[in-house]
């Protein structure tokens, strides 16, 4: 009798499904009862039976295959962010009702603020004695808030500044020459520097390195005000990291750097490709429209010669700039991320 077959995931494939699978895409079949050494490959969809002889097994293209396992991840996340705002909508009534004493301190580590109004209170309040602001502000295709909301946000950072204070702020790349964010830098005066990145996280702000604020839903009309020393300790360590990585953008602006023709954007978006990520989610997390991603996109595979989507990811590979965008690091002042 021959002993049981372990069960495990696709990233943990077994040594006999992976000499069964490589068999298979040699050959283009392998007999069926040959998978009894391997029933992983079946479970686990890289092996289906042949259409026309169903006692042999015909392989799933690995890139067919990727792509479905990681549109599989990527919906398991999307469930969890779900579940995380009706969890963030259910407690945050129930947070803020007055009873007998809980657990918790008097002064919550964490709380859940709700609404644009209460937020921006909330931000304001914690800002009027705050002397270092790290932002995080992502391109978001949301519509944004009223232009009073950006007015006030003004006057206090340019309180801050006026008290001597600092600010530091990331965007995305994409928002290095937009109107309203140079606008706004034009106008500040005082210890303010702000760096780009392909990619950022979610909005975040950080004051004194003690109090964070992050979003709690899709919308933004709830939030996180963060008062636990670990959390925000690990924001501030990501900010930095990040703050690093990043091209000056203001005061003074540094060309983000291109190999043999090929634009840090398009090896961001060569990165993404090679991951299996489709258009829309690649102009979601570059913070372009799709559009724009498409012609991007029909640039690097006019560049590297590609006729096909799975052409250009095999001239990706070959290429190298992939490994020469992690060689050209951006220009670094002496103090990042101080």
């Amino acid at each position: 009798m021959t002993e049981a077959h372990r069960s495990h995931g696709v990233e943990d494939l077994c040594a006999e499904g992976v000499e069964l699978y490589t068999r298979a895409l040699r050959e283009g079949q392998v007999p069926g009862e040959d998978a009894e050494t391997a029933p992983c490959l079946l479970d686990l969809g890289l092996l289906q039976p042949h259409v026309e002889d169903m006692r042999r097994l015909e392989p799933v293209a690995p890139a067919l295959a990727l792509h479905r396992l990681l549109r599989s991840v990527e919906d398991r996340i999307a469930d969890e962010r779900r579940r995380e705002e009706q969890l963030a909508t259910v407690f945050e009534p129930l947070m803020r009702i007055d009873g007998a004493p809980t657990s918790t301190t008097d002064t919550p580590t964490i709380s859940v603020l709700s609404g644009m109004k209460r937020i921006n209170r909330a931000i304001t309040q914690a800002m009027d004695d705050a002397s270092q602001v790290l932002a995080i502000h992502p391109h978001t295709s949301h519509i944004g808030p009223p232009p009073q909301v950006h007015v006030e946000a003004l006057d206090r950072d340019q309180a801050l500044l006026d008290r001597g204070g600092r600010i530091r702020t990331l965007y995305q790349h994409t928002l290095r020459h937009a109107p309203t964010v140079l606008a706004r830098y034009e106008v500040l005066k005082g210890d303010v520097e702000a760096r780009t990145l392909d990619q950022v996280t979610e909005r975040l702000l950080i004051l004194d390195r003690a109090v964070a604020f992050i979003p709690a839903n899709k919308d933004r009309t709830l939030a996180l005000e963060i008062r636990t020393p670990a959390i925000v300790g690990y924001f501030v360590d990501t900010f930095d990291r990040l703050w690093r990585l990043a091209t000056p953008m203001y005061p003074q602006a540094a060309k983000p750097p291109s190999s043999n023709g090929i634009t840090q954007r398009q090896q961001a978006i060569a990165a993404l490709l090679i991951e299996g990520h489709t258009d829309a989610v690649i102009a979601d997390r570059l913070g372009m429209n799709i559009r724009t991603a498409r012609v991007h996109i029909a640039k690097l595979a006019a560049i590297l010669g590609s006729e096909s989507r799975a052409q250009l990811g095999y001239l990706i590979g070959r290429s190298g700039i992939l490994d020469q965008r992690q060689d050209e690091g951006p220009e670094q002042s002496p103090e990042q991320g101080e």
